[in-house]
């Protein structure tokens, strides 16, 4: 790992980088998992899902802001609602396959593969969109842990909020070891046209949250505000004393 945050290791690679990491495991008949912690994930001590993650990067700008005060830069923001198009575009290039595991059902992974294959014509497409609860019935998950392996897919997107997407992501590996998996959060939804994405100036401004609080005030108010702002200020603060303690100690 390039760069250390609250305990979390992350690689130091742009959007396209990791991109081509995948396409090389791919190449290589080597399955993988990308995990994509933002304030409110590195809160919540993701150190199991980033232990067993082979590509781990920063979707927030706190992070990449706080790496950059710690001395430590990573490159730039890597948002899974960004990844989920360009490893599409990429899977596409390469005749591969994607499996669509969330979006608001019914039929919410089916309104975001129409999406992908209009920019993406060679991406063949699967998917489901489980009823919520599904994870925790044994005969509901085995039917789709079936649907995943039969689609014999090779990336599957699974977009099912922290940490329950992970949790799954971790029983589906064994059955599909040559798969890479990618938790993605909102992004089918995203895709789908169901939910609104923030505007690219907002994105970059590091206020998307802020835009997906007024559009879900009742289920974000209380995690935004109350955890996240507070976490990402102490990141920020500990990131610049960790910095200018080592300058301070390296100049005694």
């Amino acid at each position: 790992m390039d760069v250390e945050l609250a305990g979390v290791g992350f690689h130091a690679l742009t959007e396209e980088e990791a991109v081509a990491r995948v396409r090389e495991g791919l190449a290589r008949g080597e399955g993988g998992r990308i995990l994509t912690p933002n304030v409110d994930i590195l809160r919540q001590a993701p150190t199991e899902y980033a232990a067993d993650a082979t590509l781990v990067v920063a979707d927030g700008m706190p992070l990449v802001w706080a790496s950059r005060l710690a001395g430590t830069p990573l490159p730039e923001r890597v948002a899974g609602s960004s990844l989920i198009w360009s490893l599409s575009r990429a899977l596409a290039m390469d005749g591969r396959s994607a499996f669509l595991l969330g979006g608001q059902p019914p039929g919410g992974w089916a309104r975001a593969a129409d999406a992908l294959r209009a920019t993406c014509p060679r991406l063949r497409v699967a998917g489901l969109s489980p009823a919520f609860g599904f994870d925790s019935a044994p005969a509901r998950f085995a039917r789709v842990r079936d649907a995943v392996a039969a689609a014999a897919p090779d990336l599957v997107f699974v977009g099912l909020g922290f940490p329950r997407q992970e949790e799954v992501i971790s029983r589906l590996r064994p059955v599909l070891p040559r798969a890479w998996f990618l938790g993605c959060g909102a992004a089918i939804s995203f895709v789908a046209g169901d939910r609104r994405r923030a505007p690219g100036w907002m994105q970059r401004g590091g206020l998307e949250w802020l835009h997906r609080l007024g559009t879900e005030p009742g289920r974000l108010a209380g995690r935004y505000l109350r955890h996240d702002a507070p976490y990402a200020a102490r990141l920020l603060a500990n990131a610049a004393a960790r910095r200018y303690g080592r300058l301070a100690r390296r100049s005694v």
